[in-house]
């Protein structure tokens, strides 16, 4: 067994759904992510546009970079919100993905120096500009699906991702040559366009980022269709035909408490920042402050169907 099947083994032990290894290269994405940039497609994540160079090339972040480790977390849930109540993206059900996430990160990372004491790197998910879902399709994880999500054969595509980027040569994976095909689901259920053109999602549409990055009031035009999403928005995933074969997750810290499945309208109206504190500690959705759920809810309140 070589040590690249090792780690992937070792990366499966520790709960990961899925472990691939590339090559840490120049991308090639600075065409399109330039372009992407200049048609303000990252809206106000003006962090999108800083640290470039690191984002489209690992070596320039992480020292003597030889080997982007991708893996794959599973979150779909157990037990959902009735449709009915506002809606929170299933990402978000439970703790903080980046501390189970990168926790599981140090320990493979220590594994790895276990046996090669030489070894550095860093490892990250979601914390660092690194193109997490290139690197991911590279390592043969799965492809980048029309809807700009990593979609896994077999699985679907709700995974969090990560990496694990060290100064070490291994056997590499190849991407793999699964793709979307003529299907156009998530394009057309977008309530609000957002995702233009395959591939290409304008975040200043997108009810995601206006719920949750956004730090002003949540664009007019958008406030009328946002669907009863309250923090985040699961629609093109939803809808994807890949996602039939999404199963419930193994991960304990992601489990909802009985208080956060028993949300409704009424008691995000009534909720002060203790009840906030509180239902929402060590959770994902601190990403939007009190202030952004309030918003968010005063928002949905007045949206036809309220």
């Amino acid at each position: 067994m070589t040590f690249s099947e090792e780690i992937k083994q070792y990366a499966l032990s520790l709960g990961f759904d899925a472990c691939g290894i590339c090559r840490a290269t120049d991308s090639g994405e600075e065409e399109r992510y330039m372009r992407w940039l200049a048609e303000n497609g990252h809206a106000g994540m003006t962090y999108m546009a800083r640290n470039i160079d690191k984002r489209l090339d690992p070596r320039l972040l992480v020292e003597g970079a030889r080997s982007v480790i991708s893996v794959a977390l599973n979150y779909y849930p157990h037990e959902r919100l009735p449709d009915e109540v506002p809606q929170f993206a299933y990402y978000a059900y439970g703790k903080d993905y980046h501390d189970i996430v990168r926790e599981k990160l140090g320990r493979l990372f220590e594994f790895v120096k276990s046996r090669y004491a030489g070894v550095s790197g860093r490892y990250f998910s979601d914390s660092a500009p690194v193109l997490e879902r290139f690197w991911a399709a590279q390592a043969g994880l799965g492809f980048i699906g029309k809807n700009t999500l990593l979609i896994i054969p077999g699985k679907g595509s709700y995974f969090f991702l990560g990496e694990l980027i060290i100064d070490m040569e291994l056997e590499y994976d190849s991407p793999i040559t699964r793709n979307c095909g003529k299907c156009r689901r998530c394009l057309d259920a977008c309530p609000t366009g957002a995702i233009e053109r395959p591939h290409y999602l304008n975040a200043n549409k997108c009810i995601s980022y206006q719920t949750i990055e956004n730090r002003d009031e949540i664009s007019p035009g958008i406030v009328p269709l946002l669907s009863n999403n309250v923090y985040g928005c699961d629609i093109c995933q939803k809808v994807c035909p890949w996602n039939r074969y999404a199963r419930p997750h193994t991960t304990p810290e992601f489990m909802p408490s009985d208080e956060f499945l028993s949300l409704d309208l009424k008691k995000l109206i009534d909720m002060d920042e203790e009840d906030y504190r509180r239902i929402f500690h060590k959770s994902a959705v601190k990403r939007a402050k009190f202030s952004g759920l309030k918003r968010n809810v005063i928002a949905i309140s007045k949206t036809p169907d309220k």
